[in-house]
């Protein structure tokens, strides 16, 4: 092995330029596939930076006015969800995993000592954050079952909220806040990334404790569902929408009166997109390396024309016509792998030193984050160089081990 090694390189280096000039078609075909990728990988993680904190099969129900008459009931009419509802969905829906109610208030008057802001608050029960539970929390806790059931006046408020009233890198957990005049003890910091990190800008507080604040009774704003595991997002949400149109009398042809907000829609959109885009990266970054296996298929030919006389001499030895194909594969393997790989390593290098420089200039681009290529994608790159170095020299290589000693010492 290592004398047909000393074989290879003794051949590569009498034909310097030529092997360069190969070796460089393949080295910039997987370059631009590994780039091309990597700027696929980061357009995506910039895509779904913007769906922000939250889980990607949540339903959301809210309400509106009715815009179809139904039994007797005119058009204009709100509908208002209550508790009853929720209690109403989890005995007739089959599949929810999860249910919680929300209520809202914006513009609500916060203040700490001598510093105030205006903040949107929300009044949840401890459910609420099996749905929102990709939310980080930063310090302290969420919002706890014993926390709704003793009405407790109790807040967990957002990083901004945190940085208005008490100042960056602050610790505000225990300290008091007025929420709407109402004095409330924080126990929680969270930083959610919707809606550009503005979801960092509210307060949540217990459900109970927003009912009596804003005199709500059983009033619910909107209702947050997860399905279970394996079960269909979509068929619940519209088994939801049809038991809720049942209870409140309207028409099944209205779609203004009680509407819904599934994230598994523009979820399933931009999956469909990206397996577009990676399959079109692939497409073209193929096309680029398979010219660079082109290139060596030819030298690999050039170099069995070339070294005929030497083949037909070997195998009037005795050399088998294994050990000729085995060697010009070999040679071809090398070239191809050795400069696959630096295209490889160059290609994971320019993206590691883009998504460092992003990182350290606190660049937030909306739709171009950490650009990066798995592991999984390298190994693959690594293996189809192997595979495509192997083919390329494969049909020159057969050529050789068919050449008749007698026809090989005739040649010119």
């Amino acid at each position: 092995m290592f004398d047909g090694l000393q074989e290879i390189l003794y051949t590569l280096r009498q034909n310097k330029l030529r092997t360069a000039l190969t070796a460089f078609g393949v080295f910039w075909g997987i370059f631009m596939l590994i780039l091309l990728l990597g700027a696929g990988r980061g357009m995506q993680n910039g895509v779904y930076s913007d769906f922000g904190s939250d889980v990607l099969d949540f339903v959301v129900v809210y309400t509106g006015s009715t815009s179809v008459a139904y039994n007797g009931r005119g058009v204009g009419r709100y509908i208002e969800l209550t508790k009853d509802d929720i209690t109403a969905i989890k005995q007739k829906v089959p599949g929810v995993r999860f249910i919680s109610a929300e209520n809202q208030r914006g513009g609500i008057s916060i203040v700490h000592e001598k510093k105030n802001g205006a903040f949107d608050v929300h009044g949840v029960p401890d459910d609420y954050f099996n749905i929102k539970e990709s939310i980080p929390f930063n310090l302290g806790r969420k919002v706890n079952p014993l926390d709704d059931q003793q009405m407790r006046k109790i807040a967990v408020i957002g990083t901004v909220v945190s940085e208005r009233l008490f100042g960056k890198d602050a610790d505000p957990i225990g300290k008091d806040i007025r929420v709407n005049g109402v004095m409330m003890k924080i126990v929680g910091v969270f930083y959610d990334k919707g809606n550009r990190g503005r979801d960092s800008e509210r307060i949540y507080i217990p459900q109970t404790t927003f009912q009596k604040m804003f005199a709500t009774s059983d009033k619910v704003g909107s209702i947050w569902l997860r399905p279970k595991e394996g079960v269909d997002g979509f068929a619940m949400e519209e088994a939801v929408i049809k038991l809720l149109q049942q209870r409140h009398q309207v028409s099944p042809e209205d779609k203004r009166a009680i509407r819904s907000f599934n994230m598994a829609e523009p979820a399933k959109m931009v999956n469909g997109l990206f397996i577009a885009i990676n399959g079109f990266i692939w497409f073209v970054g193929l096309g680029t390396l398979m010219a660079g296996i082109v290139g060596v298929s030819n030298i690999m030919i050039i170099t069995v024309k070339e070294r005929t006389r030497e083949i037909g001499i070997r195998k009037a030895l005795g050399a088998t016509p294994f050990g000729i194909v085995s060697t010009l594969l070999m040679e071809s393997i090398l070239v191809t792998t050795i400069a696959g790989y630096a295209g490889l390593a160059l290609g994971v290098g320019l993206l590691e030193l883009v998504a460092f420089g992003l990182r350290s200039a606190g660049a937030n681009l909306p739709f171009f984050q950490n650009p990066e290529v798995n592991f999984q994608v390298a190994i693959t790159a690594i293996i189809l160089l192997v595979l495509i170095g192997a083919l390329a020299g494969l049909v020159p290589a057969l050529k050789a081990a068919r050449i008749m000693p007698i026809e090989a010492m005739r040649a010119d």
